[in-house]
């Protein structure tokens, strides 16, 4: 179960929207009968809640998949066919590329079934159904128990209740915490492990814009692919066969010809990863004033480094691909949120409703809640210095790839010195060693990561307050804080960044070798950096996570008897949610209005061919020349994204942009970047998700893939 320490980590600290529109919240499916679908229906939605979600019969959510481990995509044909972004299948295509066959630059499409690509790891998940097993967790669980026992009581129950659940399918289970461990609600799902690669238009059109466009509007992005899941004989998930068979969806998505205006109603469906809607001020101080700005700086110095190493060889380019624009794509993100904030003023109102809480407390006499706020101040205080080391540990010691891959040695030493461990057990750890040494090696380059090292263990070592790694001090004294010329020593000593001496190490391993890993100077270096966040961090930083903890339940407890009329929506956790709204222009700042969407022509407008972010192909500028447009074209020109007020976040990237019969309009992949606070802060006049239009993916399909026989498949409404 995640707890809040592991919620920070992933994506630190969050502030609650503070006024209830239609168009805020990630609500959960199987409550939109009694919570959505009257607001719903007013903006325009002619689907009711059993359409959108039925354990009973087919609906809509089982054309939804949870793509890989962090996105969305839809089915889109009753052979398997999937839509999700470029972006969510980028490392795939990565993957797949290399220098002479570079797919990420090319493109690539499968002319038939037989040339599609498999995926070893890529899974696609469909939610059976959810249950909300809240009483059955909480049974037995005393307010007078402290969170470490109360957490473990509930591990241990949710574990039973999985188990008990899935006997005897092929089912998961999986049991989430919501609103803090208030309310539990357990997601069964089947997931499917061989699913394909059909096909992804080159990165100047699924990458249109690059870093400069990343999270603005107006959007010029194609930023879809394709891909299909295959299944045994009896229409059930299997590892990777060549004899497995298209699947058969129990539902598929109608793909919609027609279009948009100004106001429809749009829903989105997926998999939103994380929001914070109920966090204090504190916490958004926490982000403004320390961890965002800490993290720009961190990612800012990689993404140079990374960028040199890219320009100076295409090899380098291609390994690097991937890891830098994951790396990017929230260094802007962050940047958005500070900026959306302060020209909200996120604090001053989240001040607001703290006071009136406090106001509201100290008339009703509600004892539990009058020293709430104090405990909240207190506890944010000690927490300012940990969270300064646990940002500067994550992206700094385990930003340098011979660290993260030294650090995942560790369960192989753990095994090894183990008297009760067996011959298979290490075998076994070994083989997963073997796999992920071919994965790391594939994409990295000694020299890049030296440098890599030497920058970041100095910007480590100068910002660095709270219980420094000792570490620090020997290369002040040894190498007179030349953070290069230990870089260069590291590296010279180190077996771990050698792909030959690493496979020959695994592939004759015996329990005494875990010695020679651990005198490895780059084992070394990543034991002492991790031993001391485990000793002098740690434990601080998480016995301030179990007391916020606590304190958040009791808030979100006390912002229910309050506010009798809101409808209070969970935070997003990677699990189902439905976001609905309308089409709507966009005004981020005074002086600017912007259009519901852009078009081909927009994107002949940015040409740039001196510029790799703005380079248009030969053959889509010969298709915009020749208006061959096919049934795909809007007043003469084809439609390329467009903007809606839907609440979204990452994990909704390749969430279909349904309209009101739940038809596809297109692809969610992206937040306009004055409105990337909304993680924080819900405002439906900043926020505004961006989304490929369908037709562009279709003409795209098409005319410039040439892969027309795949719309075979789609149920085109015209």
């Amino acid at each position: 179960m995640k707890t809040l320490k592991s919620i920070i980590i992933i994506a630190c600290l969050a502030l609650p929207a503070l006024k209830a529109v239609a168009d805020e919240g990630m609500w959960l499916p199987q409550l939109l009968k009694d919570l959505n679908e009257g607001d719903m229906k007013k903006l325009g939605c002619k689907l009711s809640a059993e359409d959108i979600f039925s354990v009973n019969h087919s609906s809509l959510k089982d054309a939804i998949v949870l793509f890989g481990g962090g996105c969305t995509g839809e089915m889109v044909s009753n052979d398997g066919l999937l839509l999700t972004n470029h972006h969510c299948g980028y490392s795939s295509i990565q993957s797949h590329s290399s220098v002479e066959h570079n797919y990420l630059s090319n493109g690539f499409w499968a002319k038939n079934r037989s040339e599609e690509l498999s995926n070893p790891g890529l899974t696609c998940t469909f939610v059976i159904r959810i249950e909300n097993v809240t009483k059955q967790v909480l049974e037995g669980v005393s307010d007078t128990l402290n969170e470490l026992a109360r957490n473990k009581m509930i591990e241990l129950k949710c574990k039973t209740i999985e188990a008990e659940t899935i006997k005897g399918t092929g089912y998961q289970a999986k049991i989430k915490a919501y609103f803090y461990g208030i309310e539990f609600y357990m997601v069964v799902s089947e997931t499917y492990k061989d699913v394909r690669l059909v096909g992804a238009p080159p990165e100047s059109i699924g990458k249109f814009g690059g870093d400069t466009d990343n999270w603005m509007w107006p959007r010029h992005t194609g930023d879809f692919s394709v891909f299909r899941i295959y299944a045994n004989e009896k229409n059930e998930p299997a590892e990777y066969a060549a004899g497995n068979k298209p699947y058969h969806p129990k539902n598929f998505l109608s793909i919609s010809l027609k279009g948009y205006q100004k106001g429809d109603f749009t829903m989105t469906y997926g998999f939103p990863g994380k929001t914070f809607e109920y966090l204090t001020s504190q916490g958004i101080r926490l982000v403004t004033d320390q961890s965002n700005p800490l993290k720009i700086k961190i990612r800012e110095k990689r993404l140079d480094i990374w960028t040199s190493a890219m320009k100076s060889s295409d090899k380098i380019h291609l390994q690097y691909s991937s890891k830098y624009a994951g790396i990017s794509n929230y260094y802007k993100k962050f940047q958005g949120e500070d900026k959306g904030m302060r020209m909200m003023n996120t604090i001053a109102m989240k001040e607001d409703l703290e006071n009136r809480f406090q106001d509201w407390a100290g008339k009703n006499k509600n004892r539990e809640y009058i020293n709430l706020l104090a405990g909240f101040k207190m506890n944010y205080e000690k927490l300012y210095p940990l969270q300064m080391e646990n940002d500067l540990f994550t992206e700094c010691a385990m930003g340098i790839e011979l660290l993260s891959f030294a650090n995942k040695f560790n369960n192989l030493v753990k095994i090894s010195k183990d008297p009760a461990s067996t011959d298979a057990q290490i075998k076994t750890e070994v083989e997963l060693m073997k796999k992920e040494s071919t994965r790391f090696f594939k994409d990295y380059d000694a020299p890049t990561d030296q440098k890599m090292l030497a920058a970041l263990l100095k910007m480590y070592s100068e910002t660095s307050k709270t219980n420094r790694p000792l570490l620090f001090d020997n290369i002040k004294i040894n190498y007179d804080n030349n953070f290069t010329k230990y870089a260069k020593e590291i590296f010279k000593f180190s077996w771990l960044t050698n792909e030959k001496k690493v496979n020959d190490f695994l592939s004759n391993y015996e329990k005494g070798k875990c010695k020679k890993l651990q005198k490895d100077f780059g084992f070394i270096l990543m034991d002492e950096l991790v031993s001391n966040f485990k000793t002098n961090i740690a434990p601080g930083y998480n016995s301030v996570q179990v007391k916020l903890e606590t304190l958040y339940r009791e808030w979100i407890k006390g912002l229910r008897e309050m506010q009798t009329e809101r409808k209070f929506w969970p935070d997003a956790n990677s699990t189902l949610r439905v976001a609905y709204g309308t089409v709507e222009p966009y005004k981020p700042y005074d002086g600017a209005l912007y259009e519901i969407k852009t078009t081909l022509s927009g994107v002949i407008e940015k040409m740039d061919n001196t510029n790799p972010e703005f380079t248009v192909p030969d053959k889509l500028l010969a298709l915009y020349n020749k208006k061959d447009f096919g049934q795909y074209a809007e007043n003469g020109d084809i439609p390329v994204a467009f903007i809606a007020t839907n609440h979204t976040t990452g994990g909704n990237s390749g969430s279909p942009l349904l309209n009101n019969e739940g038809q596809l309009l297109g692809l969610n992949f992206d937040t306009a970047w004055e409105g990337t606070l909304s993680n924080y802060h819900f405002t439906e006049e900043r926020v505004r998700n961006i989304s490929v239009d369908i037709r562009y993916v279709l003409f795209l399909i098409d005319k410039f893939g040439d892969a027309g026989y795949l719309l075979d498949e789609m149920k085109l409404v015209k």
